[in-house]
């Protein structure tokens, strides 16, 4: 995709917060540090637009994003921080859970994990929840510029096997090298084209 433009729209904490537009809207998820923020940033070409910070934890908002007026990117709060208090971290599950229940434009979620960590509890539930619901997931294992490539290729199929997926259903990313952008992109635009053949 050639991006033109990227708005910031806003923040927010509960459906009627959200913005009142029904373009086709992507969602990210992942743990509080797998590289969300530089993830999107990276995918829309700008080095600052979604804000990274060093303490993880840190965004608790739900942030809506605008590309070319045509297509919304949403931040989803980071999860399994544990330095972050317990309340906020209770408060975490149904934001989002209300967000994917009640979010008509949402054609799909990003999970994000870790290229180095083996997937959690928490990624595996939220797979099968949205599996449930029917609703497409795209796995992306980060930072993939930290291992070698043979052991990428090792968490790679260690994932692909948690989440009884092939390796074409799990996608690698590098902010730092730009690996899987692209891949990611033709994800995006492969649903978007689906539901407009559906509808």
């Amino acid at each position: 995709m050639i991006i033109r433009g990227v708005d910031f729209v806003k923040s927010a904490v509960k459906p009627a917060q959200y913005p009142e537009y029904d373009f086709s809207e992507i969602a990210f998820a992942g743990r509080s540090n797998v590289g969300k923020s530089s993830l999107i940033n990276t995918l829309i070409s700008r080095r600052d637009m979604v804000k990274t910070s060093s303490r993880p934890g840190c965004t608790q908002l739900i942030n809506f994003f605008l590309i070319n007026g045509e297509l919304s990117l949403v931040d989803l709060p980071g999860y399994g921080y544990a330095k972050v208090s317990k309340k906020i971290r209770a408060q975490w599950q149904p934001m989002v859970e209300t967000y994917v229940d009640t979010r008509r434009n949402l054609l799909g979620l990003i999970l994000l994990m870790d290229i180095r960590r083996e997937p959690g509890k928490e990624e595996l539930d939220m797979v099968r929840w949205l599996e449930a619901k029917n609703m497409p997931c795209l796995l992306v294992l980060t930072k993939a510029d930290k291992l070698s490539k043979t052991k990428q290729i090792k968490q790679l199929d260690s994932a692909c096997a948690a989440f009884n997926r092939d390796r074409n259903g799990i996608i690698l990313f590098s902010a730092k090298t730009r690996q899987g952008r692209q891949t990611i992109w033709d994800e995006i635009q492969n649903l978007i084209d689906w539901y407009q053949k559906e509808e």
